[in-house]
C-alpha cells in the first residue's frame, strides 16, 4: 500500500512536468477569443494534475474598440478547469469552469447609453457562405458552456464617455455563473463593495444573453444594498447639498427592453438641500419604477414618502440626457400632518427660529419638480393650517412698534398659503397670505438665498383686538385724514413689514417712514396748517416715544 501511494504521489508530481501546457496557448487564447468575441491574451501556461486545470500566469481581454484601446480586463491568474480525459489522452481543451483572480475591468457608458461590454460575446459572421440563414445565425452564437464561472476578488471602474465627472470605484467584486451558457438562462450572484462602507448585492437568474447588446439580457434578481453614500460613491457631488446613508431592498425584472424596479429604502441622515442638514430619523420611501432602456427614459409609477400614517407621493417620468437625469416629476402632499413632518423639514433646508417648534396642524403640498436631478426647479402651492409655532413669540419681535403681547410665547398659525419656486439660485415665496388670530394678516412676497438669507416685504394688517394693533390701524387712518384722504382708504394700506436675517435669527421690522407716506400721500413734509393731537398721541404709543 506504501508503496502504491509512493506511484501515485510521484505520478501526480511528474506528469504535469511531461506535458508542455504552454504550447496548448494559442488554441485556448483562440478558443476564449471566439466565445467572448474578443482578443483574449494569456501568459504562460500549466497544467495542474491536483485541480484539474490550467493556469494562466496573466490575462487580458481587449475593450471595444469603439471605447478604447486598453484591455477591457487585466488579471493576474486566470484557471481553466478542464476534462482531465480529453486532455491526457486526445489533447483537447474542453473547459469546465473558469475562475479569474483579482482582475481589473473597466466599464465606460456612452453617451447613447451602450456599455463597452454590451458586445462581449458577439462573434464575427463569415463574409462568404452558402449556409441558411438560420444556420448562418446558429454559427455565431457562442458556444462557451461551462459549469461555471467565477470572479474572485476583482475590482472594476465605472467612467462615461465623454469623460463626466470621477470615475465610480468598485472593490471586492465576487461573480459566480452556474451552468453558464450563451444560449440559456444560467443563476448567478454577485457582490461588491462601494466607496463609503457600501454594499451591493445581486441575486438571480439571467439569459440567454442578448446577441444585439450584453446589457439588453432578459434577468430577474433581488437587490440588497447597504450603507449606500451617493457623495462617497462619486455619484453626487458634495456641493450639491445631498447626502445620505440608504438601505435599498428590492426586486428587478428586465425582457431585455423594459426594467422594472419596486422596493423599500430606508435613508437615514438625509439632506435634500445645500442650506439643509441631516435629518434626525430615518425616512422611509417605497418605490415603483419602470425603464424603456433603449428610449433611455423611464416612468415613476410612485414614490410614497412616509410621514406618521400618511404619505407624499411622488409620480411623473424622467429621461436621460447624456450623463444627466432631467426630471418631470409631480408631489401630491395633502394634508400631512406636521407634528410627523417636522423631522424631515430640516432635509430640505427649511429652518425654524432659533429654539421654536411646530406643533399640531397638517401641510398640504402640490409641487412640479422639473430639470436636471442635480439641480432641480421645484413650483407649486404650499399651505399649512392650524399649526402653532411654540416657543416664538411675534408680537414681541416687530421692531419699530411697541412690543405687544397675547402670543403666550407661541405664535398660532390660522392658515399660512404661498407660490412656492425654489432653484439651485434661490427660493421666492410669492403670493404669500399669512393668517395669525393674536397678530393679525400679512400678504407679500420674498426670497431665500443659497446662504439661507432672508428678504420679505410684506404688508401686515394687525388685529384690532390688541393695542398696539388699534394704535397702528388707527394711526394710518387718522394721519390720511389730516392729509385729504379717506380714513378706511388709508388704513387699508397696512402697515409695511421687512424680514432679514436669517430663518433662525429672523429680524422683522415695521417700516414706520412707509407706512407714514402711505398714509400722507407723500406729504407729511408739507403745511397744512392744521394740527391735530390725537394721530400724534397715537404715533407715540405706537412707536414708544
Amino acid at each position: 500500500m506504501a508503496v502504491v501511494a509512493a506511484l501515485v504521489f510521484v505520478v501526480f508530481v511528474l506528469i504535469p512536468h511531461f506535458i508542455n501546457a504552454d504550447a496548448l496557448r494559442p488554441k485556448v487564447e483562440a478558443q476564449l477569443s471566439s466565445s467572448l468575441g474578443r482578443k483574449v491574451k494569456l501568459g504562460h501556461l500549466s497544467f495542474s494534475l491536483f485541480t484539474g486545470s490550467l493556469i494562466a500566469e496573466n490575462i487580458s481581454v481587449a475593450d471595444d474598440p469603439d471605447f478604447s484601446a486598453t484591455p477591457f480586463l487585466e488579471a493576474r491568474r486566470l484557471q481553466l478547469g478542464i476534462e482531465l480525459g480529453q486532455f491526457l489522452f486526445h489533447h483537447q481543451v474542453r473547459i469546465t469552469d473558469l475562475t479569474v483572480d483579482s482582475p481589473v475591468i473597466h466599464l465606460i457608458r456612452a453617451r447613447n447609453g451602450r456599455w463597452n461590454f454590451s458586445s462581449l460575446g458577439h462573434a464575427a459572421s463569415p463574409r462568404h457562405t452558402t449556409a441558411h440563414p438560420a444556420q448562418q445565425q446558429e454559427s455565431i452564437i457562442p458556444a462557451l458552456s461551462v459549469d461555471e464561472v467565477k470572479i474572485k476578488d476583482g475590482s472594476a471602474t465605472i467612467a462615461s464617455a465623454p469623460a463626466a465627472g470621477k470615475p465610480v470605484l468598485c472593490t471586492d467584486i465576487d461573480l459566480a455563473l452556474q451552468q453558464f451558457s450563451f444560449m440559456k438562462p444560467f443563476p448567478f450572484q454577485l457582490s461588491l463593495k462601494l466607496p463609503g462602507d457600501g454594499a451591493f448585492q445581486l441575486s438571480g437568474t439571467a439569459g440567454p444573453v442578448s446577441q444585439k447588446d450584453a446589457s439588453d439580457t432578459p434577468f430577474q434578481a433581488a437587490f440588497v444594498l447597504k450603507h449606500f453614500d451617493p457623495v462617497a460613491a462619486g455619484i453626487v457631488e458634495s456641493g450639491r447639498g445631498i447626502s445620505t446613508s440608504a438601505d435599498v431592498n428590492a426586486q428587478l425584472a428586465s425582457d431585455g427592453t423594459n426594467l422594472t424596479s419596486s422596493g423599500k429604502i430606508e435613508a437615514s441622515r438625509l439632506r435634500l438641500a445645500r442650506t439643509g442638514s441631516p435629518a434626525p430619523q430615518p425616512v422611509h420611501l417605497d418605490y415603483t419604477i419602470s425603464d424603456k432602456m433603449d428610449a433611455r427614459s423611464g416612468q415613476v409609477s410612485d414614490i410614497s414618502i412616509h410621514a406618521g400614517s400618511v404619505a407624499a407621493h411622488v409620480t411623473g417620468s424622467y429621461r436621460l440626457a447624456g450623463p444627466a437625469i432631467v426630471l418631470d416629476l409631480h408631489l401630491a402632499a395633502p394634508n400631512l400632518p406636521i407634528d410627523a413632518l417636522e423631522q424631515l423639514l430640516p432635509a430640505f433646508g427649511v429652518v425654524l427660529p432659533s429654539g421654536s417648534k411646530l406643533r399640531g396642524g397638517t401641510l398640504s403640498a402640490n409641487l412640479a419638480i422639473t430639470g436636471p436631478a442635480s439641480a432641480t426647479d421645484t413650483t407649486g402651492p404650499v399651505e399649512v393650517d392650524n399649526t402653532q409655532l411654540s416657543g416664538f413669540d411675534l408680537g414681541s419681535r416687530i421692531q419699530g412698534i411697541r412690543p405687544f403681547g397675547g402670543t403666550s410665547g407661541g405664535t398660532e398659525i390660522q392658515k399660512l398659503t404661498a407660490d412656492l419656486n425654489s432653484s439651485p439660485q434661490s427660493t421666492q415665496l410669492s403670493n404669500i397670505s399669512a393668517s395669525v388670530p393674536q397678530v393679525g394678516t400679512a400678504t407679500g412676497s420674498g426670497t431665500v438665498s443659497p446662504s439661507g438669507a432672508l428678504d420679505f416685504q410684506l404688508t401686515a394688517r394687525l388685529n384690532s383686538s390688541s393695542v398696539a394693533g388699534t394704535v397702528a390701524n388707527g394711526a394710518s387712518g387718522a394721519l390720511g385724514g389730516l392729509f385729504g384722504k379717506s380714513a378706511n382708504h388709508a388704513s387699508n394700506n397696512g402697515i409695511p413689514i421687512t424680514i432679514t436675517g436669517t430663518a433662525s435669527h429672523p429680524t422683522i421690522r415695521a417700516n414706520a417712514s412707509a407706512m407714514l407716506k402711505q398714509a400722507t400721500g407723500g406729504l407729511a413734509g408739507s403745511s397744512s396748517g392744521q394740527k391735530k393731537t390725537s394721530p400724534a398721541g397715537m404715533l407715540t404709543g405706537l412707536f414708544g416715544k
